[in-house]
């Protein structure tokens, strides 16, 4: 099952394969439209702004902080206990 999205897409697959193709033209916004020089590097405040820019157009919860624990794949994000100390460190 594919993470709650904007697009409506049920499929892992083809939800992986949208979220690359927005995330990407929204990466080269972000260096063409000289939009990352308004943000804050090597905080939290500079990444947030940055993953609402890249997901904004896939997921309702881009550049907001977790509240509960995430995988896509085999892959799992820190643990919503540990994520206070992971982006501390």
């Amino acid at each position: 099952m594919a993470l709650e999205n904007k697009l409506g897409i049920t499929s892992e697959i083809e939800l992986a394969r949208e979220e690359e193709r927005l995330s990407k033209t929204r990466a080269m916004e972000l260096f063409d439209k000289g939009v990352i020089d308004g943000i804050e590097v090597g905080t939290f405040k500079g990444l947030s702004a940055i993953h609402a820019y890249l997901f904004q157009d896939v997921y309702g919860f881009a550049g907001q902080m977790r509240t509960v624990n995430l995988a896509k794949g085999s892959f799992r994000y820190a643990p919503l206990m540990y994520l206070d100390a992971a982006l501390a460190a």
